[in-house]
């Protein structure tokens, strides 16, 4: 993809220094409806793994919470984002450092390698319509284990229903190219490579939904890894 960095270059060491507040904080409580700390974070932590690869680290907030003697692997495209994430979780705690673009192949030596995959807040910001984003799903089988898996969240544009903070945001970063889901939907997720549970909170704008693979060659069901999302369908 020509303009797959659209997505990345709002994240300057500035802008970084104020993802935590904005983001994480006024945009996921009052925008998507789904707090940080009881449904991201709790999320993010069930499904870590001792070997674990993040894929769009952001500033490592998530990150910082794992586990002291877990294994902790970055990848982003982002050169400010890597180093921030770097310094916020501490390089003697990182195995990989990878600045990688996700729709190409994923260097030889990270096959295998990871327990579990997070890809938190990507999805939204990869150029193309879903079919388009498929190959970066079936990018990351080759560095799972053979029992790893890959979860993650992502912020849906279609077929959904925004408030009125959150259809402003939609407008500024699909205009901008921060974001590129304006079509990206609920059942485009279920369908082609992606995921076998999908899982929408029931109390928010219904903009947000989180998702989960137990293994990428293989379907099953599952039962819901978070009590608060009550709704998850079968690929």
């Amino acid at each position: 993809m020509s303009n797959v960095d659209e997505g990345t270059k709002i994240y300057t060491p500035f802008t970084l220094k104020l993802y935590d507040w904005w983001v994480l904080s006024i945009s996921n409580s009052y925008a998507w409806h789904c707090p940080t700390k009881e449904i991201l974070l709790p999320y993010f932590l069930q499904n870590l793994r001792p070997n674990h690869l993040d894929i769009g680290v952001g500033t490592g907030y998530y990150l910082a919470k794992a586990p002291a003697n877990y294994n902790i692997s970055l990848m982003d495209l982002n050169k400010a984002s890597l180093k921030t994430a770097s310094a916020r979780i501490g390089k003697a705690r990182i195995r990989y450092e990878v600045q990688h673009n996700v729709f190409e192949s994923y260097p030889e030596e990270l096959h295998g390698k990871f327990d579990s995959i997070s890809m938190y807040y990507l999805l939204h910001c990869l150029p193309g319509a879903m079919v388009d984003k498929g190959v970066v799903i079936k990018n990351v089988k080759a560095a799972l284990t053979k029992d790893g898996i890959l979860y993650g969240a992502t912020i849906l544009g279609d077929g959904v229903m925004h408030n009125s903070f959150s259809s402003k945001l939609m407008r500024i970063y699909n205009h901008k190219g921060i974001f590129s889901n304006m079509s990206d939907s609920e059942e485009g997720l279920k369908n082609g490579p992606f995921f076998a549970l999908i899982r929408r909170h029931p109390t928010n704008t219904g903009a947000f939904d989180s998702f989960f693979e137990p293994r990428l060659n293989r379907i099953g069901i599952m039962p819901p890894i978070l009590r608060p999302f009550s709704h998850f369908c079968i690929r």
